[in-house]
């Protein structure tokens, strides 16, 4: 295909030549012909004639034969003197203003005005060349109508509404262009607020062309053509670009004269012209003619041709499409960058070309996603549209290139004969090696490696290119950012012998995947041996729990009382709690209550819950108060190092001959008294929680007790569950204990069953205590 785009484009260029040459040629004739009517002399001499003229007025054959083509009804508007040499009526040199016209820029244009066909083509010429020149933003060529009016002819620069309102110009006054045709004479118009006063201006509003040139350019016994020259530029016109622009209009009065014989041809006719062409075009293009609002905006475009090898969202293809509008056919095109283009190109007149863009394609009756560019080229007052669609290759090659770059992988090959190899430019990334060093040999990849990795490596290589064994290895090497770790992966392709002939395969590099399989291994490792820290914390703090705290496996009677005692362990992790009890029968045969909870767990809080437990039952029994044991507490924590220095403590004391319970908390979930099948929590007395303050304040409070009752001290471990406020857990534990009226209270195990949390439960630690129904019971002490 590249070759063939090649020959297409020196054939082309070929022609082009050509038709420049035949174009010359005719140019050259017509001009001969005209200095042989003048001068009555044979074609030899009328071709010396115009060589000897440019020679002397300093330009190329084609301006001069221009020059003559547009000046053959001018001889009485300009001047003519003798010829030196003999020569009747030769025009005279340029003068010393001429000598500064830019003789290449008129050059340039002379060779283009060749292949000028309608006055639309030379707006658009002249615009090209004298933007860079003379700052020109639009050109305007007017013709005098035979009713003494103008008609737009031709225009570059200028939008389709404002070239309408233009396209008819009566016979009035304060029309610049006219003014200028019928005195024969250049307008310059070179201040706008005068200007204005004068002249009707062309513009919407005028201030787009600050400055502007009205030149009347004779193509037969009087002037009938006027151009016009409009800038962007502000101020008048210098000498130098004056006489320029009367040079230009000078030399397109040949090109004139011949639109009479070529006029431009009608809308339907060119568009079946141009579908003719497009019918034998293999690409995908189409021509469109702008659509617009009453206010002169473009809304769409309507197709006037297109190839038959382009097709829209609905596989409607080739002469199906004319007449449709492009945004019918296309409506996605609406939001693409393509829309504004072909906007920009109608306005600028400059070519675009967008970005591969993604596209469904009806092809054989199947919609399939393809990959396009869009180019789109002026065309007279529309535009020529062409797709071209990229070929699956290069896309497949691009995928194959993304993911290499994405897999951090890339191919390898190798001869094992020669040792010669190919290497994907990713191979050359992951080793850090210049391209330009080539390929290494597969014998001498396993030298990249790491000492230690060396031998696996060669073996691998070894019984791959012996035995054609495949191979999957990993290696490090060394580079400038450290270790990489890689994995080649390859195989060996064999003769008809069983011979290796080539190795293929891949090369990554795993080494963010192999450190971060290092990071879990290290990571696991942590966790065991911290699991087996803790785990032989747990034993130990469980023995010396046990060891603290004996659980009864009977209910103790306490001073007439039943007490039940339950401990259970939290359900998750591996610390032992600090929860704990102490229920014993005190020297003046009254009963001691002790329940506690001490923050954290582990090995801490086994022993600060040691420490409390032996400390709270020596100073009850020696004489203290429960409030002052609470005091005394509360210094204890304060003053120890302990970081679990914090905890919460109900102490009980009951009275069997009154059959009163006296009690005070630090902290601690309120008792909850069941009787006669109705529950309810004590109010609570005043204290904080242990080790909480410096200055506490603890109060003690007073409950009598009937046969019959039943009193729960509990840690919160009953009541609390996660994710819930502790109200609800003391709701459903009073919910549980109260039996009823007539009922019998129930048994501990079923009350915990009821209240307990069925996973994720803290330690728990209850005394159920009862008062008998029909006796006082029996000492004991636990």
């Amino acid at each position: 295909m590249a070759a063939l785009s090649r020959i297409v484009a020196r054939q082309r260029a070929e022609m082009d030549r050509l038709q420049d040459l035949a174009a010359t040629a005719a140019v050259l004739e017509r001009a001969k012909g005209a200095v042989m009517a003048q001068l009555g002399c044979s074609p030899d001499a009328a071709q010396e004639e115009l060589q000897h003229r440019a020679k002397a007025g300093e330009r190329t054959l084609l301006e001069e034969c221009w020059i003559v083509l547009g000046a053959l009804s001018a001889a009485p508007h300009r001047a003519a003197e003798p010829d030196p040499v003999g020569s009747p009526a030769r025009r005279t040199a340029p003068g010393p203003a001429h000598e500064e016209i830019a003789a290449d820029a008129l050059g340039r244009l002379s060779r283009v005005l060749v292949r000028v066909g309608t006055p639309h083509d030379l707006a658009r010429c002249l615009l090209d060349r004298l933007a860079p020149d003379v700052g020109a933003g639009a050109v305007m060529i007017f013709a005098r109508r035979p009713g003494g009016g103008l008609e737009l002819t031709g225009h570059a620069g200028i939008e389709r509404t404002l070239a309408e309102q233009w396209s008819r110009v009566p016979p009035v006054s304060g029309i610049a262009a006219l003014d200028a045709l019928t005195a024969g004479q250049p307008r310059w118009l070179e201040n706008l607020r005068k200007d204005a006063e004068r002249y009707q201006l062309i513009g919407d509003p005028p201030e787009r062309w600050p400055s502007r040139a009205w030149l009347p350019v004779v193509t037969g016994g009087t002037a009938d053509v006027v151009l016009g020259v409009l800038r962007h530029r502000e101020g008048p016109f210098p000498p130098r670009v004056r006489e320029h622009l009367l040079a230009v209009a000078q030399l397109c009065a040949g090109p004139l004269r011949t639109f009479g014989s070529r006029p431009d041809p009608a809308p339907d006719e060119a568009a079946d012209a141009v579908q003719t062409v497009l019918d034998r075009l293999p690409v995908a293009a189409v021509l469109l003619a702008p659509v617009r609002s009453a206010q002169g905006d473009v809304e769409d475009f309507r197709i006037d041709a297109a190839t038959s090898v382009t097709s829209d969202a609905v596989g409607r293809s080739g002469r199906e499409l004319v007449g449709l509008r492009f945004l019918e056919c296309w409506p996605e095109a609406a939001r693409d960058p393509l829309w504004e283009g072909c906007l920009r190109v109608l306005a600028d007149g400059r070519p675009y070309e967008s970005e591969p863009f993604a596209r469904q394609q009806i092809v054989s009756g199947v919609s399939e996603l393809a990959t396009f560019s869009a180019r789109v080229m002026p065309s007279g007052g529309g535009l020529v549209v062409s797709w071209v669609r990229h070929d699956p290759s290069d896309r497949q090659e691009q995928r194959l290139a993304d993911v290499q770059r994405l897999g951090n992988l890339g191919w390898v090959t190798w001869n094992p004969d020669t040792g010669e190899g190919n290497w994907s430019s990713q191979v050359f990334r992951i080793f850090e090696r210049d391209a330009a060093q080539g390929v290494v040999p597969l014998s001498g990849l396993p030298r990249l490696a790491a000492p230690e990795d060396v031998p696996t490596l060669a073996r691998a290589v070894g019984e791959l290119v012996r035995h054609g064994r495949p191979c999957d290895v990993p290696f490090r090497i060394a580079t400038r950012a450290g270790v990489r770790h890689l994995r080649m992966v390859a195989e060996a392709v064999p003769d008809a012998h069983g011979t290796p002939v080539e190795v293929h395969g891949f090369v990554q590099d795993v080494t963010a995947q192999r450190s971060a399989e290092l990071a879990l291994v290290a990571s696991e490792r942590a966790m065991l041996t911290q699991h087996g820290v803790l785990e032989a914390e747990r034993l130990v703090a469980a023995r010396l729990q046990d060891a603290l705290l004996p659980l009864p496996k009977e209910p103790v009677r306490l001073a007439g009382l039943r007490v039940d005692i339950a401990y259970l362990p939290a359900q998750s992790g591996l610390s032992v709690g600090g929860d704990w009890f102490s229920a014993i029968e005190l020297p003046d045969g009254d009963a001691l209550f002790v329940v506690g909870d001490v923050a954290g767990h582990g090995m801490g809080a086994v022993a600060s819950m040691a420490l409390l437990r032996f400390t709270a039952k020596g100073m009850v029994i020696t004489g203290s108060s429960l409030t002052g044991a609470l005091s005394r507490l509360n210094a204890l924590l304060l003053h120890s190092r302990d970081p679990h220095g914090s905890a919460t403590m109900m102490l009980a004391r009951y009275r069997p001959r009154e059959r009163r319970l006296e009690w005070a908390q630090a902290g601690h979930p309120p008792p909850l008294l069941v009787r006669a099948g109705e529950a309810r929590y004590l109010e609570r007395p005043f204290g904080v929680l242990l080790g909480a303050s410096d200055t506490p304040r603890y109060e003690a409070a007073e409950v009598g007790l009937e046969p019959g009752d039943q009193i729960l001290l509990y840690t919160d471990g009953l009541v609390e569950r996660p994710s819930e406020s502790i109200d609800r857990g003391l709701e459903r534990l009073a919910r549980a204990a109260a039996p009823g009226p007539g009922a019998a209270p129930a048994p501990l195990d079923r009350l915990l069953g009821a209240t307990l949390a069925p996973e994720g439960r803290d330690d728990v630690c209850v005394l159920d205590i009862r008062v008998p129904a029909d006796a006082e019971g029996e000492g004991g002490s636990g």
